[in-house]
């Protein structure tokens, strides 16, 4: 089995995620938004990751990759992290087809949770999944999150409204400062 692990992103890892991104850009249309040339290129991503560590740097999210045998191989991010009375952030998560099916999505949701709750201090967690994405679904319901709602024509992707489900995760952060 090799190793997983989570880490902040950095600028050197612009290549690295437009390369992967590129090549699954088909395999993953029906689950991302349509983006830009640019995007899929290291200069778009070089500018994807100026703005995640802006935002990071404004306590607003925590970016991060996922890393396998020293290859980036992923992202995870917590974002839309709001404090005061609510103390909750939203989970995102990708791993490239390559390296699908090898436990690297569960593993690196784990890690971010104790990222969440230990680093964060974070209460809540919430993330969404379409309806049809039964893997992400199993990854969530593992790592104890609960389904929550459905959202109608919620996320538009590749052509067509999609309708996707709530999921919520209580965690033991600290109470609202």
């Amino acid at each position: 089995m090799s190793s997983t692990l989570i880490r902040l992103i950095e600028p050197s890892d612009g290549p690295a995620l437009a390369a992967l991104l590129s090549r699954d850009k088909q395999a993953y249309a029906r689950w991302l938004p349509e983006r830009p040339t640019e995007f899929y290129t290291p200069d778009g991503q070089a500018s994807v990751i100026e703005s995640l560590l802006d935002s990071h740097g404004k306590g607003l999210a925590w970016p991060g990759v996922v890393v396998s045998d020293e290859t980036v191989i992923g992202q995870v991010n917590i974002s839309s992290i709001l404090r005061g009375p609510f103390q909750k952030g939203f989970l995102g998560y990708w791993v490239s087809s390559l390296y699908q099916g090898l436990g690297h999505t569960s593993r690196a949701v784990g890690l971010a949770l104790r990222i969440a709750e230990d680093e964060l201090n974070l209460h809540r967690l919430e993330a969404h999944t379409q309806l049809e994405n039964l893997a992400s679904q199993a990854v969530l319901r593992k790592h104890g999150f609960s389904p929550w709602g459905i959202a109608h024509d919620h996320f538009y992707a590749d052509g067509a409204w999609h309708d996707e489900v709530f999921w919520e995760r209580k965690l033991t952060g600290s109470l609202a400062s």
